[in-house]
């Protein structure tokens, strides 16, 4: 995914705030998961609902108002209730500016864990 840091993306240092990085991971891995065939709302008709059990982030170097980044995903683990993803967050020059990981757990309509099912998973984890 490529995206373009406007001023509103910024802080008044002109980087990127913080906690917008999460924005960007959630848009590759709903981009991510379309290019796989399964979109957030079709997997919520299932009632699969993919929560945020734990987010990491590196942040490495700033992304400015102005650049062009692009935010790679891809599978690290993926297992019956859980899936892993690691997304990377490069600058227009290629540089390194942002990695996360990003554990997101299955659950039912009650919040209770559930398999995401196997079409799904192969899906995801191809």
């Amino acid at each position: 995914m490529q995206k373009t840091i406007f001023y509103h993306d910024t802080d008044c240092g002109n980087v990127v705030y913080y906690a917008n990085y999460l924005k960007y991971f959630e848009e590759a891995r709903t981009l991510y998961m379309q290019e796989k065939g399964y979109s957030v709302a079709s997997l919520m008709q299932q009632g699969k609902y993919f929560v945020v059990a734990r987010q990491e982030v590196e942040y490495k170097y700033p992304v400015r108002y102005g650049d062009v980044i692009t935010v790679d995903t891809k599978v690290l683990e993926i297992s019956d209730i859980k899936i892993v993803f690691e997304n990377t967050i490069t600058n227009q020059n290629g540089r390194l500016c942002t990695k996360g990981k990003t554990t997101l757990v299955c659950v039912n309509a009650t919040g209770m864990p559930t398999s995401m099912g196997v079409d799904v998973k192969q899906a995801i984890g191809a």
